[in-house]
């Protein structure tokens, strides 16, 4: 049976250390939700798992599992699974003995080990290689013991860091959609960590963006992709990642190279001085030609063809011959030459803005 899971201004400061890992992260996750916390090394996103499972201290605030207060109980006491990157499994046990360990060690009578231990093994494809240890194993096998001997606990909450980190690229996208699916079949309530922003949007109901301890925004994957607070998730979320670049404001036109594209009224009224950092997505990016104001050129730098898509990446050219980088995504059949001089204008609607100072999102309605 899962449940809830609220951190109330849980906040963790290791000893000699002023700055908190971790700072009055206000975060509520639903029952059966799956929550990712995403962000880039350092950012606290492991911490605050960590906090969840009793694993670190919680310096101030508090984190509740349903209405019950755990911030000081002991690990064990907070019916919690946890799977971790390095799997942790015994290596002289076999896949069943480690899967029922923990069950065993609670006291649970053998036949309704094997039983769950059985069960599990079904789900996850595990059944022919229960009587073997875990060297004789994949690393996609590993992970999957490791997830089996936590469903088998049949805990409120499961807790993930970054458990396919240490697996090859075409196993991480398999095992990603076996965990969300899983998931979904268990329906336990899940915190999942990770650093790849791109499992954290195929994988999250919700995702959590994190950075220097700061919750920055928790949304929908689409919400985050959308309609991102500030400066920082909007171009940490998305691959490859939004185009951002600080632009001089003249009679409501931001001058990007040689275009001077029209910014909103909203976006306009709401600026603090002449200048505004501005964000577009790859594939908000249109071919257009020198004869559109609003159209600037880019140098052709790099083609990555993809079958389905090809992206361009390229430098803008302005009046100093060098401006920022670009990615755009562009039509896979028709690529230009490398070191072509390319024209592309901004999809109307597509435009983010942000304050220069603050990185944070300004209106573009």
């Amino acid at each position: 049976m899962s449940t809830s899971v609220t951190f109330e201004k849980a906040t963790r400061i290791y000893p000699g250390s002023e700055k908190p890992a971790v700072d009055g992260l206000d975060l509520e996750i639903a029952e059966g939700e799956f929550l990712v916390l995403v962000g880039p090394s350092g950012c606290g996103k492991s911490t605050s798992l960590r906090m969840l499972a009793g694993l670190e201290d919680v310096t101030s605030g508090r984190i509740l599992i349903g209405d019950r207060d755990i911030t000081h109980l002991r690990p064990k006491d907070r019916d919690i699974a946890m799977v971790f990157q390095n799997y942790a499994l015994y290596p002289h046990m076999s896949v069943g003995e480690n899967m029922g360990f923990a069950l065993k060690i609670a006291g649970v009578n053998k036949s309704d080990i094997d039983a769950r231990v059985l069960e599990a093994a079904k789900i996850l494809d595990l059944e022919p290689y229960l009587d073997r240890k875990p060297k004789a194993l994949s690393g996609g096998q590993r992970q999957r013991v490791a997830m089996g001997r936590a469903i088998v606990r049949q805990p409120q909450v499961f807790c993930m860091d970054e458990p396919l980190s240490n697996l090859d690229a075409k196993l991480r996208v398999s095992t990603r959609t076996q965990i969300a699916s899983l998931q979904r079949r268990l329906d336990t309530t899940t915190v999942y960590v990770t650093h790849d922003q791109v499992e954290a949007m195929t994988m999250g109901d919700r995702v959590a963006v994190l950075k220097d301890g700061l919750l920055q925004q928790v949304d929908t994957p689409l919400g985050l992709y959308d309609k991102p607070k500030n400066a920082f998730v909007a171009g940490f979320i998305g691959s490859p990642a939004m185009n951002l670049g600080t632009f001089c404001v003249e009679d409501g036109h931001a001058l990007i190279g040689e275009a001077r594209v029209p910014l909103p009224r909203s976006t306009v009224g709401a600026l603090k001085g002449d200048k505004v950092q501005l964000g577009f997505r790859p594939e908000a990016l249109v071919l257009s030609s020198a004869d559109d104001a609003a159209s600037f050129p880019v140098e052709a730098l790099v083609i990555e063809e993809l079958g389905s898509d090809a992206f361009l990446y390229g430098n803008m050219i302005g009046d100093d011959l060098r401006a920022d980088h670009v990615v755009a995504r562009i039509a896979p059949r028709s690529v230009p030459a490398k070191g072509a001089k390319v024209w592309f204008s901004i999809e109307p609607g597509r435009l983010h803005a942000f304050d220069v100072e603050s990185g944070d999102a300004l209106p573009t309605d």
